[in-house]
């Protein structure tokens, strides 16, 4: 009997998956979105090659951008870099005439404003208050983007690059900097072309008619009275996204057009710019489509940008580098470490406080001595693929369209102020929380898109699917997630997974998932029966634009209802972590924000333990952590193990995660950082053979623990033969 029943029960898995697989072909033929997104040039991929990339940027790289150079370009001061580990460069608009002596001290640098300065970023200074009615008007960008700026662009780059493609050094070309469709991602409205034409051709294709859907251009200022009045039914923010996401599409195709004729002039050498910012609404920040078009990305860490970018970076072949400000030695060292454990290549440094006139500052050894011993370590990990225990975070930008437009209602007519979305928003925050939660329960996870989801399903490396605040969802990412889940899945989903459209526009018969999850969200609900009684976000961001703690922002003006977990609730009528079977998977719908999350870490060890209800879905579904600091406690608290493959060994850096601080214009300085040295045991799940120390060469042998002292804003970093022994 025990067999009879298990094979009914094979059977009725294999019917459920062989009509859920029927259902989705034959709905997805009649979806014009799915189409759009497997076919259009919005997302397809310029040159990516792994080895072609590796060879640009072999190693860690630190590439002083002299703004306060006092030193010259000399003999001495060549010197002096490579001693102190600065083993790269960079040129701005051209050679900047010092080509020969970047060759002669073999520093791998790149160029920036290839494209010049002026038309990828408009402005600077008191920018916004200068142009600040066609920023939020409905008008065009300043200088449109459009084929004679193609043109003009293209000219540029054919001279920048002519002047220094003669060295076997470059690494690669920045179009500009901070470059934006807007200016940085503050709140901007205005449509990115004067090409009549493309707007509503885009429209066409997006949603498959034979003319476009909208007529005009609207802003915020044209949705924001309503948000109040309506419910998830009648709510449509379609219009103003759609343009949205019509200027994301149009600038990074111009992006990646550029990049490609940089390509055709220099086809060693990758492509792209420097100075990017977070996920956004604005600016171009939609990084499912970022990631296609550039070769080459520096992007400060502001809204948790360089995970999302090492997770959306194919085989983490691209070079990935972010910028770095001195606030201290111990930090520097940190920052070190912590940005190549995670895959970066390395920093472009802003020399500011670097010299006392023409003297370096004592910090400057200190840290040197550390990026040199960075540069050896890489090679370690040149061209290692990242590991991950099984568990990827979603990525959907329409949630992140539609989250601003729910957090801005809190400022009225003031949104036109609103800056600083990776710091203050509710998709940017309760992504963080996501991130650092799997960090410190020691689960490594990876990054899928909206895209590649549509286009390849999910992969069959992933036991586990995270959809972050993923309020928005097309019907052909719920059949494909539906699919993933039927077959064997796990599916969390912290709050109203899908309750809106890919285009902001409310789910009349309710959410995309609500079969899967086994609950339905009312259509008929308002913002008063979500979260707190007057906006439809978390915390109101308006009375706490400047917070000094996560622990006020989530308090003050806020009514939600508090879990008794300790998280707040989403929908006030609706029960907590719902479990349900679909098919041979499961779907947990939390009905809870992780946001309180960044305010526990904050607190520390014990506090941080209520991520528990957020954790355990992930732990019934079989992830667990395969290594660990034995014993840990609040000392030694926020440590992050990351993994990499290699050869046929693992490489595994322990690191330490604390809170940053980053603008728009850079950061990523360590808030609260540790230094002190702490003996600590490396406990494994399973014994590992062939251990090695790879800082110091030592080899280690076999065995499941490993004592060694950390000192912790540096890294311990060990390797070992075969895979991880989970």
């Amino acid at each position: 009997m025990k067999t009879h029943r298990w094979m009914n029960a094979a059977f009725r898995g294999a019917l459920w998956l062989a009509l859920v697989s029927v259902v989705a072909q034959a709905t997805a033929q009649d979806d014009p979105y799915e189409t759009y997104v497997k076919t259009s040039r919005d997302f397809k991929a310029v040159k990516q090659d792994k080895a072609w990339a590796l060879k640009a940027f072999p190693s860690w790289t630190v590439m002083p951008w002299y703004y306060q150079w006092n030193i010259g370009f000399n003999d001495a001061s060549g010197k002096f870099q490579v001693d102190n580990g600065m083993n790269g460069s960079f040129c701005d608009h051209g050679s900047d005439g010092r080509l020969d002596w970047i060759d002669k001290f073999h520093l791998r640098f790149y160029m920036d404003h290839s494209a010049g300065k002026g038309d990828l970023h408009e402005g600077a200074g008191d920018f916004v208050n200068r142009y600040k009615d066609r920023i939020h008007g409905t008008g065009l960008r300043l200088r449109p983007v459009n084929a004679a700026m193609k043109t003009r662009l293209e000219g540029i780059l054919r001279g920048s690059i002519s002047e220094v493609e003669r060295s076997p050094f470059r690494g690669a070309y920045a179009l500009d900097d901070e470059i934006s469709w807007g200016f940085f991602v503050h709140p901007c409205m205005w449509q990115v072309t004067d090409d009549r034409t493309a707007y509503p051709n885009w429209q066409m294709e997006i949603y498959g008619t034979s003319k476009p859907k909208w007529t005009g251009w609207i802003s915020y200022n044209d949705i924001l009275p309503r948000l109040r009045e309506w419910d998830i039914a009648n709510f449509d923010a379609s219009q103003l996204m759609d343009q949205w996401t019509f200027n994301d599409s149009y600038w990074n195709n111009f992006v990646g057009d550029l990049v490609e004729y940089a390509n055709s002039i220099d086809p060693a050498t990758p492509c792209g710019f420097v100075g990017g910012q977070s996920p956004n609404a604005f600016g171009g920040y939609d990084y499912a489509k970022v990631m296609r078009k550039v070769q080459y990305i520096e992007s400060y860490n502001g809204g948790d940008s360089q995970s999302v970018i090492r997770g959306l970076n194919p085989h983490n072949a691209l070079p990935a580098v972010t910028s770095y400000f001195y606030t201290s030695a111990a930090d520097g060292i940190w920052q070190t470490w912590k940005y190549l454990a995670n895959g970066n290549k390395g920093f472009i440094g802003w020399v500011e406080h670097w010299f006392d006139g023409k003297t370096p500052r004592p910090w400057i050894a200190e840290v040197g001595a550390q990026w040199k011993e960075a540069e050896k370590v890489s090679q370690v990990i040149s061209g290692a693929e990242w590991i991950d225990d099984g568990v990827a975070l979603y990525y959907n930008h329409a949630s992140i369209q539609l989250s601003w437009i729910m957090d801005a209602e809190a400022h009225g007519k003031t949104w036109i102020n609103r800056n600083g979305d990776d710091a203050i928003g509710s998709s940017h925050l309760v992504r963080h929380a996501w991130i650092n939660m799997l960090r410190d329960e020691g689960i490594q996870f990876g990054w899928l898109s909206y895209a590649d989801l549509i286009q390849h399903g999910v992969p069959g490396k992933y036991k586990v699917l995270i959809l972050p605040a993923t309020i928005c969802l097309s019907d052909a990412e719920a059949r494909e997630i539906k699919k993933f889940c039927s077959a064997g899945g796990t599916v969390i989903a912290d709050y109203l997974p899908g309750v809106w459209d890919q285009h902001g526009k409310g789910r009349a018969a309710g959410g995309a998932l609500d079969d899967m999850f086994g609950v339905r969200h009312d259509p008929k609900m308002k913002a008063g029966d979500i979260f707190g009684t007057q906006l439809w976000c978390e915390t109101n961001q308006d009375a706490n634009f400047g917070y000094k703690t996560y622990d006020q922002l989530l308090t003050r003006e806020n009514t939600s209802i508090k879990d008794a977990s300790g998280f707040d609730k989403a929908v006030r009528k609706m029960g907590v972590v719902h479990a349900n079977k679909f098919g041979s998977g499961n779907a947990v719908l939390l009905n809870l924000s992780p946001q309180w999350y960044n305010a526990y870490r904050v607190a520390g060890f014990t506090a941080a333990a209520k991520r528990a209800v957020f954790m355990q879905p992930i732990h019934d579904a079989g992830i667990k952590r395969w290594v660990e600091i034995k014993n840990a406690g609040d000392q030694e608290f926020g440590y992050e193990i990351t993994y990499w493959t290699r050869e046929g060994r693992t490489i595994l850096f322990v690191v330490m995660e604390p809170e940053i601080h980053v603008t728009s214009e850079g950061g990523g300085n360590a808030v609260g950082l540790k230094t002190a040295t702490r003996p600590i045991t490396l406990h494994f799940a399973r014994p590992i053979k062939d251990a090695k120390d790879e800082r110091t060469g030592k080899a280690l042998g076999a065995g499941g623990d490993f004592t060694f002292d950390w000192k912790m804003n540096e890294a311990f970093v060990l390797s070992f033969a075969g895979e991880p022994p989970r």
